[in-house]
């Protein structure tokens, strides 16, 4: 149960699906402690660094952000965050030179195989844990996403659509690299052929197409060629992204997250609304044969403390 980094430098290519800009990104590793922390290049200002927790994220609904969506930010890094996370990635800085994670095939895959052909490096800290010690529930619209207490780190997501394309789908499972790695990493962003216009005009999924994302056409079925990677192909990626931010609690969660309706936004305040209730978890470590409480980390104590929807530049 030790914090763990990559083994070797990764780069990677490949455009925004929102901005539709070509990135540069690269993955370095990085010393116990230190988090996930973007260290972003503007090709226009002066760097600045990001930490991947949830005080520096706004509830969001298309993507994942982290820092100041009107300033220094990078956007959809809810793939990235959840091969990072699934694979027991604790500390890594993620070097960028641009303002959003490239999209690369709409899903985690590429990130996977990058890291397990790195590999992991073990760390001589201890990793801690946020265990959940009681329901924490938050509600929007028809939709719900709520933290149970858990032994372990388990999913538990729904979602349900008004379109014979995908209907009612769900997915549970315990996380671990191995499942991850099976069930839920090539499954890939999707999207509506009906709403591709309005998306353009707000200046969004400019870098979408059949290559990195499953698009549902006006006649409600999936038009690309070779078709869904899985049957439910739909809520194993709503799935992806929940684990992806949750990864933002700058810990890992020993808890049972479950949602109903779900995507980002309500990811989002779910998180938040955990991390302000100081009688909802508490900070573990789990040596090998006893667990111990023990202190609020810096990380932790950061992402607790700051205003829930306050992005700031660390």
């Amino acid at each position: 149960m030790y914090q763990q980094t990559i083994g070797a430098r990764i780069e990677f290519q490949g455009v925004g699906v929102h901005s539709g800009t070509l990135v540069q990104l690269a993955l370095r590793p990085a010393e116990a402690d230190t988090g996930i922390v973007f260290h972003l290049t503007d090709r226009i200002g002066l760097p600045q660094s990001i930490r991947a927790i949830s005080s520096n994220a706004p509830a969001t609904d298309l993507s994942t952000i982290v820092g100041d969506p009107r300033g220094a930010h990078v956007a959809t890094i809810e793939h990235l965050m959840a091969a990072l996370y699934a694979m027991g990635i604790d500390n890594v800085a993620v070097e960028i030179d641009g303002r959003e994670i490239p999209i690369m095939d709409g899903c985690s895959a590429a990130f996977v195989s990058a890291i397990e052909e790195a590999g992991i490096r073990r760390l001589s800290s201890k990793r801690r844990y946020v265990r959940v010690l009681k329901d924490v529930r938050v509600d929007a619209g028809s939709g719900y996403a709520e933290y149970r207490p858990h032994s372990g780190t388990r999913f538990e997501i729904e979602i349900d659509f008004p379109t014979p394309a995908i209907g009612r789908q769900r997915f549970e499972g315990e996380l671990s690299a191995q499942l991850f790695r099976d069930e839920l990493a090539r499954a890939r962003t999707f999207g509506f052929m009906k709403d591709v216009e309005r998306l353009w005009a707000s200046g969004h999924a400019l870098g979408s197409s059949l290559d990195n994302s499953v698009v549902i056409g006006d006649d409600d079925r999936v038009i690309n060629a070779g078709g869904l990677r899985f049957e439910d192909e739909f809520v194993r990626h709503k799935a992806l992204d929940a684990i992806g931010d949750q990864a933002l609690a700058g810990a890992r969660i020993l808890g049972c997250y479950r949602s109903y309706r779900g995507g980002h936004r309500l990811n989002a305040m779910a998180l938040q609304a955990l991390l302000a209730d100081r009688s909802a978890y508490e900070i573990v470590e789990l040596p090998s044969r006893r667990r111990d409480i023990v202190r609020h980390s810096p990380l932790i104590a950061k992402a607790v403390a700051a205003p829930a929807y306050g992005p700031q530049a660390l």
